[in-house]
């Protein structure tokens, strides 16, 4: 009888725990689903804006649905300006730039990671200090070393200075983070077969390194296409502005005609979305995976 009783009562206890596992499942996945909402509405209004007429967007209450659809917004925002220009160099500079950071930030994290050396964690420090340092301060002695240098309103000053390693300490961190977890065991049985650290770097640490040196890529792509006031500061001809520069531009000289800004804004951040859908696989995995030794 006891027995029974006994068994009856873990059971129970069982199904209760499953019940408050399945409770606390829904309400995590319904308080996602609003956060998931809540962050999406404003991107789901900006492409509804964009297809609407410029009465529809100022009605109070707000239309939500076009009426017509005004798919011509997008060909007039994308001949208003020269949409292809800006878009080649944010490619070509944003691309440029998030390879080379990925490049020499994975080098670096790999000397403070992997090789022992003298004030390693002293200098490491003294780069994780350097975050404290905003754009701001550095703003006016770059723009006066470019130009005496020459680079101002060229794209040297927008890509040189991160092909010299100039930035990245937070990357540096997180790939030194990333290297960290990778056994050292790895690294040692190479050593000792003869192999030099440049070739434990490529042939080791970089294939079983592939998500964080992705989210590394991603990270700055995605911060240099939408970077706005070091192209404003460093260029000057309209050839070689970048989008948010053009966006600006669009903005300032065809003030009032908020559904055309609409349509230029969603083809800005239509192929920084793209990219991140198909890279988010390697960024979530990055991201999760770093900081899991210390």
């Amino acid at each position: 009888m006891r027995a029974g009783l006994a068994m009856l009562s873990e059971a129970r206890q069982k199904r209760s725990k499953r019940t408050r596992a399945a409770l606390n499942a829904t309400g995590t996945h319904i308080l996602l689903a609003l956060l998931g909402i809540a962050f999406g509405l404003p991107f789901v209004w900006l492409i509804l804006s964009s297809l609407k007429t410029d009465p529809q967007m100022l009605r109070f209450p707000p239309q939500w649905i076009p009426n017509p659809i005004m798919w011509r917004n997008y060909v007039a925002a994308f001949n208003a300006v020269p949409f292809l220009t800006y878009f080649k160099n944010t490619v070509f500079i944003s691309g440029f730039n998030a390879t080379a950071i990925a490049v020499t930030c994975s080098l670096a994290a790999y000397g403070f990671s992997r090789i022992r050396w003298p004030g390693r964690e002293a200098l490491f420090w003294v780069l994780i200090s350097s975050m404290l340092l905003p754009f701001a301060v550095l703003m006016v002695p770059l723009f006066i070393l470019f130009t005496r240098l020459g680079w101002v309103d060229s794209f040297k000053a927008m890509t040189l200075p991160y092909l010299l390693g100039f930035g990245g300490a937070y990357l540096i961190f997180m790939l030194r983070q990333f290297f960290r977890s990778i056994p050292s065991e790895l690294s040692d049985a190479a050593r000792m077969d003869g192999c030099s650290e440049f070739g434990i770097y490529f042939r080791i640490i970089l294939p079983l390194s592939k998500p964080a040196i992705v989210t590394t890529w991603l990270i700055e792509f995605m911060w240099h296409w939408n970077d706005f006031l070091r192209p404003l500061i460093f260029l000057k001809d309209p050839a070689k502005y970048t989008l948010a520069l053009g966006l600006y531009g669009f903005n300032t000289y065809r003030m009032g005609q908020w559904s055309l800004l609409m349509a230029a804004t969603t083809l800005t951040i239509l192929p920084i979305v793209i990219v991140f859908f198909f890279a988010q696989r390697f960024f979530i995995q990055g991201i999760s995976m770093t900081g899991t030794k210390g």
